[in-house]
């Protein structure tokens, strides 16, 4: 397993530091190796107390790591003092791996997690041998020893941050406007990163965000990709802050875990619907190109996050069988006709298909199912997911059963749901 490393200080509230950064990188797949430098007593308030780790402690951490584990990449959070800076950038230059500096200066409760001379140590000992530097507004101001107020603010102060040959990522949150606006710097070049301004910053979140590069970079990914994706996981993050106590939200660096476990239901939901489908459908209710039941992700982008059966429910032999196992992308109509369903209710995400006959028609409406037909004729020149959508606009709601006629081709019944758990309870309303 690839493996990165956080040099950074203990949050005992779980929420930044090192506790954030292990998380967060470990959501996305990569091993979190841990070099600790202070122990606070902090929580959602306030920071109690800080206690710096012995400096010989936190090289000894270092040295102990680097001399048995392949690290790909490396990131300094919480350095507190200029002894450990120096410390660590001693150690750190005979070693040649990405590294990234998250110039942790202020608590996000507005407390101090350095001494006065740390920009200036960060500055002369660390930077010389990093890849990139994330500071906010507050920590920017203190390495290019300027006010920043203004968008020619940001752009000279990154200017003379990255002036030895460090990239820079000036984080926008602590601006104002209506927009975050981050500043990228590489190879004397700004690049404006625009985005939606969600509520205040929480706790953790220039943690979380350093993690998340640096795990990227530990993948294998060059520089601009890395803050490319990781801006885009903070900002989901962000979106998804929880409350712990009484002060400051916790920024959810479990985000991308939390998608994944998501997907991993999906297809078991799938997988077991089917299971129970091939021992109650009549053959003559299965298309001769086979039955499928697909199943989207919340918000899905496209048909790569909506599963179903890889090459259907067909009959073989004499019976219903699966021809494989639940796979995203495998079900391209009911994708697109699912995406435009979606559009009008977020929550009807699954359908399966039957061969129509009559006598299915017959049964589902005496049940009391909602049916409507796709008028393929009236929209000749448009796709399924086009007729889907404008036959829901047409009638103003959404059924729960489209009967689709295929000019020269076979005729389905599309049964919807909210889950495959739906789909089955409906079934057993006509099975």
């Amino acid at each position: 397993m690839r493996c990165a490393l956080t040099i950074a200080g203990s949050d005992s509230i779980g929420g930044a530091g090192i506790e954030a950064d292990i998380k967060a990188m470990g959501s996305i797949g990569i091993h979190a190796c841990a070099v600790i430098t202070a122990v606070t007593a902090q929580n959602t308030t306030a920071v109690d107390r800080i206690y710096p780790m012995p400096v010989d402690m936190v090289i000894d951490q270092l040295e102990s790591v680097l001399k048995d584990v392949d690290i790909k990449a490396i990131k300094t959070g919480m350095l507190y003092d200029s002894e450990i800076v120096e410390a660590v950038a001693d150690v750190l230059e005979d070693h040649d791996m990405p590294l990234i500096i998250d110039p942790v200066m202020v608590a996000g409760v507005g407390d101090s997690l350095a001494t006065n001379d740390l920009g200036r140590s960060i500055k002369r000992k660390l930077m010389p041998l990093c890849e990139l530097i994330t500071p906010n507004r507050h920590e920017a101001e203190v390495l290019a020893k300027m006010p920043i107020r203004t968008e020619d603010d940001a752009t000279l102060a990154c200017e003379l941050i990255g002036k030895e040959g460090s990239s820079v990522l000036l984080k926008g949150g602590h601006m104002t406007g209506k927009n975050v606006v981050d500043y990228f710097y590489l190879s004397s070049e700004i690049t404006r990163m625009e985005y939606p301004r969600l509520e205040r910053a929480g706790h953790g979140g220039g943690c979380t965000l350093s993690s998340y590069i640096t795990a990227h970079m530990a993948k294998g990914l060059d520089i601009v990709n890395s803050v490319i994706k990781s801006r885009e996981l903070i900002q989901e993050s962000i979106a998804s802050m929880y409350v712990i106590g009484k002060g400051d939200k916790i920024v959810n660096p479990l985000v991308k875990m939390h998608d994944d476990s998501v997907r991993f239901r999906i297809l078991d939901e799938i997988d077991g619907l089917a299971d129970k489908v091939v021992n109650m459908i009549p053959q003559d209710w299965v298309p001769t190109s086979g039955l499928n039941v697909a199943y989207s992700m919340p918000n899905a982008a496209g048909p790569e996050d909506i599963a179903a059966i890889d090459n259907r429910i067909v009959f073989k032999n004499g019976s219903l069988r699966k021809s494989g196992k639940a796979k995203y992308g495998s079900a391209e109509h009911a994708s697109y006709m699912l995406l435009s369903v979606m559009k009008y209710d977020p929550e009807m995400r699954a359908t399966i298909n039957f061969e129509y006959t009559e006598e299915l028609y017959d049964v589902m409406e005496e049940v009391g199912l909602k049916i409507v037909a796709l008028d393929r004729k009236k929209y000749k020149d448009l796709r399924l997911g086009e007729i889907t959508d404008a036959t829901i606009r047409e009638i103003g709601y959404i059924p729960d059963v489209f009967i689709d006629r295929e000019s020269g081709k076979k005729n389905y019944l599309r049964l919807l749901g909210k889950s495959p758990k739906d789909l089955y309870d409906k079934l057993e309303l006509f099975v």
